[in-house]
């Protein structure tokens, strides 16, 4: 089975509050990059576009979005709230019935795949691929 088949099917299987977040999650991952990879590692779906960016989870009592370079991250929105004591990933987790500050996942979405972009530069929230690579062209000249 292809990882995208894989993500649609663990989405289905879900309690439906998980199920529409995690499809949510997906989708605003889709939005910030349409050229992300789909992945299916550790049981989960993880998304990559120059190396791993983030995997979207389901627990028991809450939908998780681990970033991987999360701690590389700037947070001023401080949509981050699980796994701050973690040397290089952080997450967002939300539980039933949570408001989603929709504009600030994509922010951080889109620093994580900036980041990865510029080769590991520090990137901030708002910040997009492009500008990434275009301060690392400037530096070059």
């Amino acid at each position: 089975m292809k990882p995208s088949e894989q993500i649609t099917k663990r989405i289905s299987e879900l309690p439906a509050w998980q199920g529409k977040l995690m499809a949510r999650m997906r989708n605003l991952v889709h939005k910030v990059d349409p050229d992300i990879t789909e992945e299916w590692k550790w049981d989960t779906p993880v998304f990559s576009h120059n190396g791993l960016v983030c995997a979207i989870g389901s627990f028991s009592d809450h939908v998780g979005m681990n970033v991987f370079k999360g701690a590389s991250l700037k947070d001023p929105r401080r949509i981050f709230n699980g796994g701050l004591e973690a040397k290089t990933s952080r997450s967002v987790n939300f539980k039933e019935g949570d408001s989603i500050d929709e504009a600030a996942l994509l922010e951080v979405i889109r620093a994580a795949v900036a980041l990865n972009a510029g080769g590991g530069k520090k990137a901030a929230a708002g910040s997009n691929a492009k500008t990434v690579r275009g301060a690392k062209k400037a530096k070059r000249k």
